[in-house]
C-alpha cells in the first residue's frame, strides 16, 4: 500500500493508500464517522463505516483528541459532497500519538489577538495554509522572473555598520566594542555586487525600528532587492511592472484553490497588464488635492493619500519624480530638474500602498560625497560605497519589492500580520 500525499490525492482513485497527518476535525452519523485528516498538502475527508473496521478502532476514534498524528489506511473514491472531492474509505487506523485535551483553537471563532498568542498552530488552519502557499508561490516566481533575466543571487549582510538610509530607524547592536546595526536593505552592497556581476539581486529579511502600528507594517518583513548596471530609470520600471506581471501570472496559474479558500476576488487580479500607469509626484499631489486632502508639494505620501491615488487604477500604479529632499541621498537627481529625483513607487491598486520602491542612483562620486555631507552621515562609514563610483562607475538602478504587502495585496488580506510564518510587530515578539 503506497503511502501518498493529500495534494495528489486525484492519482489514486480506487487505490488502497497510506495517508500520514493529524486529525483535523471530526463528526459522527451513528454508524459513520467522518474525519478531516491533514498533513500538510492539504486537508481531506475519512469516512470510517462500522463493521468495516474492528470495534475497538471504531470506539478509539472518539477518544482522538484534535490534532491527534495517526495514520490512515483505505480505499481512495470520488465524492462530490466532499470539500476536496475524494474521500478515503478507512479499512485501518494507527494512532502515532494522541493529542493533550483542550486544543486552544477550535473551530469556533477567535479573535485576531488570542490566534497570534497561538501563531504557533494558527498555521494549521486552512485559511493560513493558503496564504503561506501563496508567499511560497510569489517567492518561487520572483527568483524564476530574475533567474531568468540574468540576474544572480548574491547575499548581502543582515549586520552592517551604518544604515542604508541614514534614519533611526535602526535596531542597534554591539559588535566586539563597535555598533552595529541590522540590515534595513541589501541595496548599498547590491551596488558594489552589480559592479562585479552586472545584474544581481539579494533576498532576505530587512529590519525596520519603526514604532508603527500600522496593518502595513511590521519590524522585521523580507525584501527582494534587484540592481543592474547599465540600466536607466525607465529601464528599471518596465523591469518592475513585467516581475509584478509574472508574479500574477503564476499565482493564477498555480494556486487558484488557495485563492478560492480565500475567497479572493479573482477577476481583479486578471486586470492587471502592462504597461501599468506612471503619474508624476506633481500629478499625484493635484490629485489628492482634488479629492480635499491638505498636503502640499514636499510632503510624504501617506497610507490614505496611497489609497486615493491608487483607487483610480486598476493595475499598480508608478508615481515617479519624488522631492529630492523626501528621497535617500544615493537618488539620482533628474537631470531636466534637479529639484526631484529619478525615483518612483509603485503603488498596488484596492488600497495596499506601496509594494516596490526604487530608482536610478548617482553614479558621479562627487554629487555622491556632497549629499552624505548634506545628509550629515558619517563619510568614513561611506568610503568603500564612494569606491564604486570612483573605480569603473556607471549608470545603473535598482529597486525593493516587500514581500509582505504583496502577499496582503494578493490574498487580499486586511492586515500584513497574516503574511509571514511569524510576524514581529510593535510590543509583540512571542511567539
Amino acid at each position: 500500500m503506497e503511502k501518498v500525499r493529500i495534494a495528489n490525492i486525484e492519482n489514486y482513485v480506487e487505490k488502497e493508500v497510506e495517508i500520514n497527518g493529524w486529525l483535523y476535525n471530526k463528526r459522527s452519523s451513528g454508524s459513520i464517522k467522518f474525519l478531516i485528516i491533514r498533513d500538510g498538502s492539504g486537508f481531506m475527508q475519512a469516512t470510517l463505516i462500522k463493521g468495516e473496521v474492528e470495534e475497538s478502532v471504531f470506539k478509539e476514534v472518539d477518544s482522538l483528541e484534535y490534532e491527534s498524528a495517526i495514520k490512515v489506511f483505505g480505499l481512495v473514491r470520488k465524492e462530490p459532497r466532499a470539500q476536496s472531492g475524494y474521500e478515503i474509505l478507512i479499512k485501518k487506523i494507527e494512532i502515532i500519538s494522541k493529542a493533550a485535551e483542550n486544543y486552544p483553537i477550535s473551530l469556533k471563532e477567535h479573535g485576531v489577538g488570542f490566534l497570534m498568542d497561538y501563531r504557533h498552530l494558527w498555521l494549521r488552519s486552512p485559511r493560513q495554509n493558503a496564504i503561506l502557499r501563496i508567499r511560497a508561490e510569489i517567492i518561487k516566481s520572483i527568483r524564476n522572473f530574475l533567474d531568468n533575466n540574468d540576474f544572480i543571487l548574491i547575499d548581502t549582510p543582515i549586520l552592517t555598520p551604518a544604515a542604508c538610509e541614514g534614519t533611526t530607524t535602526l535596531f542597534e547592536t554591539e559588535y566586539f566594542g563597535d555598533k552595529a546595526y541590522l540590515t534595513q536593505s541589501g541595496q548599498l552592497y547590491n551596488e558594489a555586487t552589480a559592479s562585479a556581476f552586472g545584474r544581481v539581486y539579494c533576498f532576505g529579511p530587512t529590519f525596520r525600528a519603526e514604532k508603527s502600528k500600522t496593518r502595513r507594517h511590521l519590524m522585521e518583513f523580507w525584501m527582494v532587492e534587484p540592481e543592474a548596471a547599465f540600466v536607466d530609470f525607465d529601464e528599471c520600471n518596465e523591469i518592475e511592472e513585467n516581475l509584478i506581471t509574472y508574479i500574477i501570472s503564476q499565482v493564477l496559474k498555480n494556486r487558484r484553490k488557495e485563492l478560492n479558500i480565500l475567497k479572493r476576488d479573482i477577476s481583479k487580479l486578471e486586470l492587471v497588464k502592462t504597461p501599468f500607469p506612471r503619474i508624476s509626484y506633481d500629478e499625484a499631489i493635484e490629485i489628492l488635492k482634488s479629492n480635499g486632502v491638505k498636503i502640499k508639494w514636499g510632503d510624504d505620501f501617506g497610507g490614505e493619500d496611497e489609497t486615493i491615488i491608487s483607487s483610480r487604477y486598476d493595475s499598480p500604479v508608478i508615481v515617479h519624480r519624488y522631492p529630492t529632499k523626501s528621497k535617500a541621498f544615493y537618488m539620482k537627481p533628474d537631470p531636466k530638474r534637479e529639484d526631484v529625483v529619478l525615483g518612483a513607487d509603485m503603488l498596488a491598486p484596492e488600497g495596499y500602498g506601496e509594494i516596490i520602491g526604487g530608482g536610478q542612483r548617482i553614479d558621479d562620486y562627487q554629487l555622491l560625497e556632497k549629499r552624505i555631507k548634506e545628509h550629515k552621515l558619517p563619510k568614513e562609514s561611506y568610503e568603500w560605497y564612494i569606491d564604486i563610483r570612483k573605480f569603473g562607475s556607471v549608470p545603473h538602478s535598482g529597486f525593493g519589492l516587500g514581500i509582505e504587502r504583496t502577499v496582503s495585496w494578493i490574498c487580499d488580506l486586511n492586515h500584513v500580520r497574516e503574511t509571514i510564518p511569524f510576524p514581529r510587530m510593535l510590543n509583540k515578539i512571542y511567539p
